[in-house]
C-alpha cells in the first residue's frame, strides 16, 4: 500500500508491518470526534478491521447503539473482513444496545448491567494472555440519549469500563458527536472524555468548504506515550481523507491533484 494512503495507521502506531491496535494501544482510550456535517464512522470500521486482522488473535467487543448487526456486517464485508465469520469464531461480539432504555429511577441501573455484560465478556476472552482485547462504543451520544440526558451516568459507565484497560490491558475506542452541545457550553461529557483519553482523533469538514475528491480533515492527536513509541510522544497530526467503498485514504493537503 502507498504510504500516503496509510497516515492514519502511521498516526496511532500501526505503521512498519504492525497489525493490532490493541498491542499498540494496549490499555489506552482512543475517542473519535465527529459532527453531524462529517461522519467519522469510517474511522471504527477502519479500527474493526485492523482489531480483527488475520494476523492476530485479537477480539473486539462492539457495543452498538448506531446501527444493528446487518450495517456493520455489509460495509466491513466490502472491506474484505466478514463480521458473521469472525462472531462465529468468537472474536467479534456484537452488543445490540439500540433498544437501550433506562426508565426513570433506574439509569444507573441499566448502564451497570451493560457494563457487567461487557466486564464478562473481557475476563472470559482474556485467557491467553496474549490475545488483545478492544472494547468499541458506537456511539456515546446516544448512550446519553437512552440515558435521558444523565451525563454523569455515562460518566460513570466509562470510568467503570476504563478500570478494564487497566486491570486487563484492553484499548477502548468510543465515538462521540461533539457539535451536538452549545459551542458556548461544551459538554462535561466530551470535556471528561477527553481527559481519559490518551489519542483523539477528531474528524472534521475541510476548513475552505466542500470538495467533490475530498471528504474531510482528520487530526489525531497523540496525548499519551502510545506504547512508548518516543516519536508519537504528545504528537499533533493532521491530513485529508477521501472515503472509497472499500478504504479510507488519507494524504497530506495540497499532495493530491
Amino acid at each position: 500500500m502507498d504510504r500516503s494512503s496509510n497516515l492514519l495507521d502511521e498516526a496511532l502506531g500501526l505503521d512498519y508491518g504492525q497489525t493490532d491496535l490493541s498491542s499498540t494501544c494496549s490499555g489506552r482510550v482512543v475517542v473519535v470526534e465527529d459532527c453531524v456535517e462529517t461522519s467519522g464512522a469510517f474511522v471504527l470500521h477502519h479500527l474493526v478491521k485492523r482489531s480483527l486482522s488475520p494476523l492476530t488473535s485479537g477480539i473486539v467487543i462492539f457495543v452498538a447503539l448506531a446501527h444493528p448487526f446487518a450495517h456493520y456486517d455489509r460495509i466491513l464485508r466490502k472491506m474484505g473482513c466478514n463480521l458473521l465469520v469472525q462472531k462465529d469464531h468468537k472474536k467479534f461480539l456484537f452488543l445490540d444496545m439500540l433498544m437501550l432504555k433506562c426508565p426513570d429511577g433506574d439509569v444507573k441501573g441499566g448502564l451497570v448491567e451493560l457494563y457487567g455484560n461487557i466486564q464478562k465478556a473481557v475476563a472470559a476472552s482474556a485467557l491467553p494472555s496474549s490475545r488483545s482485547i478492544t472494547i468499541m462504543v458506537d456511539d456515546l451520544s446516544l448512550m446519553e440519549v437512552a440515558a435521558n440526558g444523565s451525563s454523569n451516568h455515562v460518566l460513570d459507565f466509562l470510568h467503570y469500563c476504563h478500570t478494564l484497560t487497566t486491570e486487563f490491558g484492553c484499548s477502548l475506542i468510543i465515538l462521540s458527536h461533539e457539535d451536538i452541545y452549545s459551542t458556548t457550553d461544551r459538554s462535561t461529557l466530551i470535556v471528561q472524555v477527553e481527559y481519559l483519553a490518551e489519542i483523539i482523533i477528531k474528524v472534521e469538514p475541510l476548513a475552505t468548504g466542500l470538495a467533490t475528491d475530498v471528504h474531510g480533515q482528520l487530526t489525531v492527536i497523540n496525548q499519551g506515550d502510545c506504547g512508548g513509541q518516543q516519536s508519537l510522544q504528545n504528537k499533533k497530526c493532521n491530513f485529508h481523507f477521501r472515503v472509497r467503498e472499500n478504504t479510507v485514504e488519507c494524504f497530506y493537503p495540497g499532495s493530491q491533484t
